[in-house]
């Protein structure tokens, strides 16, 4: 299936039923009153967070969501039906904004989690809401209220916790499919990967961290250039960066840390908060550079890009370093994850037995 990170669609909640006006009419009874009942409220827009799905390519093809309006108040004291909802079902990592403003609305991150994008319009009053001491055959109504309706833009950035930097045919495919259950299309030429790729790596019993694969950048992704730049958001909820480059290119005036510098460049132009996430160095191929020349292409390759972070080496094709590079992986990950779910630090003026006074 065509991976698809973006669609638009019209929505519309269902309109409330009008109020009714009528008398009740029975033998004997020559002042009946009124018993005109209220309309009925329309049905409202849901959404929810399915994390079966990975696209939204079904928005693509089907752009109207349009819920029932309200049955109209009735005799005898009838309310309206209330109209039928609509759930849509979106995949986790979901974002929703005005289409026309570009401000942010909603947001799915929980799988399962229910939101209303569109509420249903409330039914008018019959006459019988308006019978009074004073007004004893009320002939007012009231008409339904019509229900929200918006045109929204629908933005879809997976949740992953590690992200997979790199110029196209660094080798980033091959990473990710010897490590989890992902299996990317993997060629020797570059933009192999046309569309982002999840996989789920295990460490061990009821251990395991996400990765995400995106298209390779190149200079000027950040201005439209190449696929990558499409992709960048998917990298914005990670809590790792790799940049996977390529130790043994097959064109010998390739420079390697040209290249590193251009995707740091580029990530930088792109986003801030991006550029600011913590990130790992991975050496990717080299099975194909003599064993004993492995040490000082290394160490040049880091002197010369100037970094001062982690540096992994690794063959993704052999796996040779990919074990103690996923191990560490998950212990800065889990880290994280222990971090943020760390409860808040109490006050010590409110500490138990002791008043705010």
């Amino acid at each position: 299936m065509k991976f698809v990170d973006e669609a638009f669609i019209d929505i519309a909640a269902g309109d409330g039923g009008n109020g009714c006006v009528s008398f009740r009419h029975e033998k004997y009874k020559e002042f009946g009153g009124p018993d005109g009942g209220d309309g009925g409220r329309g049905g409202h827009v849901y959404a929810v967070a399915d994390p079966n799905l990975n696209t939204l390519v079904d928005f693509r093809f089907s752009r109207r969501h349009e819920a029932k309006r309200g049955e109209h108040g009735k005799g005898s004291d009838m309310f309206g039906a209330a109209g039928s909802d609509i759930t849509l079902k979106m995949p986790v990592g979901t974002i929703l904004s005005d289409a026309d403003t570009g401000e942010q609305l909603y947001e799915l991150l929980t799988p399962g989690e229910v939101i209303t994008i569109a509420k249903g319009g409330d039914g008018g009053y019959g006459n019988l809401r308006f019978k009074s001491a004073i007004n004893r055959a009320p002939r007012q109504k009231t008409p339904g209220w019509p229900g929200e309706r918006k045109n929204l833009k629908l933005e879809l950035k997976v949740l992953a916790d590690v992200g997979l930097l790199g110029m196209p045919n660094a080798g980033k495919s091959t990473f990710i499919a010897a490590v989890s259950n992902a299996r990317p299309k993997i060629a020797d030429y570059p933009f192999t990967t046309l569309h982002p790729n999840l996989g789920v790596v295990r460490v061990g019993p009821e251990q395991s961290f996400v990765v995400a694969d995106i298209p390779g950048l190149i200079e000027g992704a950040s201005e439209g250039a190449g696929l990558g730049h499409q992709f960048l958001r998917h990298l914005q909820r990670t809590r790792l960066l790799l940049h996977v480059v390529d130790m043994a290119p097959f064109d010998d005036s390739i420079d390697p840390v040209a290249q590193a510098k251009a995707i740091v460049a580029e990530l930088k132009k792109y986003d801030e908060a991006l550029y600011g996430k913590p990130r790992w160095l991975v050496l990717n191929k080299l099975d194909m550079v003599p064993a004993e020349e492995r040490a000082a292409l290394v160490k040049d390759f880091v002197k010369r890009f100037k970094w001062k972070g982690p540096v992994f080496e690794i063959s993704a094709l052999t796996r040779e370093g990919c074990d103690p590079l996923v191990k560490a992986i998950f212990q800065h990950v889990h880290a994280q994850q222990l971090a943020q779910n760390a409860p808040a630090e109490v006050d010590p003026r409110f500490a138990e037995g002791e008043s705010e006074a």
